[in-house]
Parts: structure tokens; sequence; C-alpha cells
């Protein structure tokens, strides 16, 4: 029996605690101090831009970008959540999920905005994001963007079927374009992908400028039904992760079960301290048909969640 098949209670943030001695890591007994020969310089100190606040009676302008249509095809093929699709167990572990977020957004000045990342690559960031993204834009009274914030091997829009443009890199790097424009509309009314961009060999020092806080600012201002999602580079392979993190009111770190170890937890949420909450999301556990809340009722055992 898989040594996870017992967690039957709670969304998956909260199981994801009875695996990892999370605490801990938050506390700082994350990695042990590297020493770096004399002669090496050691790497420049980042510092990171505080939130801005937004003029009082300020509303963000629409999101003017293209409207494209997001392929289902790729969606189930993908074992992602269908727009309007039937209730499914990892539907539901999704609710969950998006009304534990909901009810804690709205109490931080960076807003409604959540950062998922992992510690490395292939432990479901990108699938626990575009998921949760869907789920989100199924709220009636909502408006969800999702940000393809990995620099370094962008993938939303071109996993959605869309066609990727100018994006939140550009609009950093030159103030003649309006970010608005980049933003693509998609035929799901309720959500809309803000591309990646154009790399640049200083994404860390671009993300912690005051000019990102300000573009930020002004995707959301005057807007509390806006939610914007970042997909991260991992943390423990690219720094701005960590720095994006300033940015977010609440960043998920996505564990995979059985794969993400103490230590890369330990490291990973000590590059977190800048955001506004940190909190684990399990991802890739398997339950008991007979143990699990949703597996029974919709019929599978087991799912990658």
């Amino acid at each position: 029996m898989n040594k996870h098949s017992s967690l039957s209670k709670g969304s998956l943030i909260e199981r994801a605690t009875e695996i990892y001695d999370f605490s801990a890591a938050l506390q700082g007994r994350a990695a042990p101090a590297v020493e770096v020969p004399a002669d090496e310089p050691m790497p420049p100190v980042v510092e990171v831009a505080r939130p801005v606040t937004p003029d009082a009676g300020h509303r963000a302008p629409d999101w003017r970008g293209p409207v494209q249509s997001i392929d289902r095809i790729t969606l189930g093929e993908n074992g992602w959540l269908m727009p309007d699709g039937p209730v499914t167990a990892i539907s539901e572990e999704f609710r969950l999920l998006k009304r534990d977020l909901l009810a804690q957004l709205g109490d931080d000045p960076r807003g409604n905005r959540v950062l998922v990342c992992s510690a490395h690559s292939g432990e479901g960031k990108s699938f626990c994001a575009i998921n949760l993204a869907l789920s989100l834009a199924a709220e009636k009274d909502r408006e969800i963007l999702l940000v393809d914030a990995d620099f370094g091997k962008p993938g939303i829009p071109e996993a959605l079927g869309l066609t990727s443009g100018p994006g939140l890199m550009d609009a950093i790097v030159d103030p003649s374009i309006a970010i608005e424009d980049c933003v693509i509309r998609t035929d799901i009314p309720s959500l809309a992908v803000l591309p990646a961009g154009q790399r640049s060999n200083n994404d860390t020092e671009y993300l912690a400028s005051a000019r990102t806080e300000m573009l930020l600012s002004r995707l959301t201002e005057g807007r509390p039904d806006r939610i914007i999602l970042f997909d991260s580079p991992p943390l423990l392979v690219a720094s701005a992760g960590a720095v994006l993190a300033s940015h977010a009111a609440i960043a998920l770190l996505v564990v995979r079960a059985d794969q993400t170890s103490e230590s890369a937890l330990r490291d990973a949420a000590g590059m977190l301290k800048a955001a506004g909450k940190v909190q684990l999301l399990l991802n890739g556990v398997t339950f008991s048909a007979t143990g699990r809340r949703f597996g029974s009722y919709y019929g599978k055992g087991s799912d990658d969640a």
C-alpha cells in the first residue's frame, strides 16, 4: 500500500502537512551555510520592490489583447479540467483548493495575487496552475489572469492551444508597451493568459524593480474581482521565482508525493519568505477508493492532483 493511501481529510493544502514538516521548513531549518572561496565573489543582493498603493478611485483598464480559443482536445488529453465538463474527483479537489484561497485573499496589500511554484521541475507546478485557473474561472463574479512567469521555459499559452506574443517581460523592459495589450483573452470569458514575453539576461533584476509592481497594480487596482496566478520557474533552478514571491499575497508550493524530498522542501520554502503567506499544495498522491472523499463517489480511486 502506498504510504499516503490513508489520507482522506481536508484539502490538498491541508493534507500536504500530514506528509511534510512544513512548519520546520518555514522556520528556516533549511540549507546549511555554503562556504564561498575567497577568490569567488558573492552574488549581488537583489532589493525587492515594496507594494505600490494604488490611487483611490483608479480602475484597472480592460484587457485588450486578442481573443483566442482554448484547445479543448488538448485539455482532455492532458487530464486538465474541462470548462463546463462533468464533475470529477479532480475537479472537486480543485474546488476545495479555490475555496481555501478565496477565503484568504483580500487582506494583503499585494491584492489577489497567487504564486504557484515548486522546488524542481516535474513536480506538477504548471498542471496545478492551469487546473486552478480553470477552476477559478468557473466562478461567476471573477476574472482570472494566468501569467506564464517561467521565463526560461515558458509554455502556458502553447499548453492551452493559444498563440503566444508579447508578454510580461516585454512590458517591464519597454515602457512603450501597454501590459493590458499583451493579455490574451480566451473564449472562456472569465479566463485570460499573459505570456512570459522575451527572456532577458536580467529577469530577476527587472522583476524586483518598482516598474514590475506598478504594472501588476495596473492590472488589478480597483478591480477586486480580478485574481492573478503566476506559474513560476522552479525555485531551486532560477532566482526569479523567489523575487516573484515578493509580489504575491499567497505562494502555493507544489510538492509531489514520493518525489519531493524534505531537504528540497526546506530549501524552497526558505526562498519564499517575501510572500504574504506560504502553503503547501500536494500533488500526485494516491488514495484508497474506500478512504478518499471523492474517489469512490466519482468512480476513481486515485488522481494526480
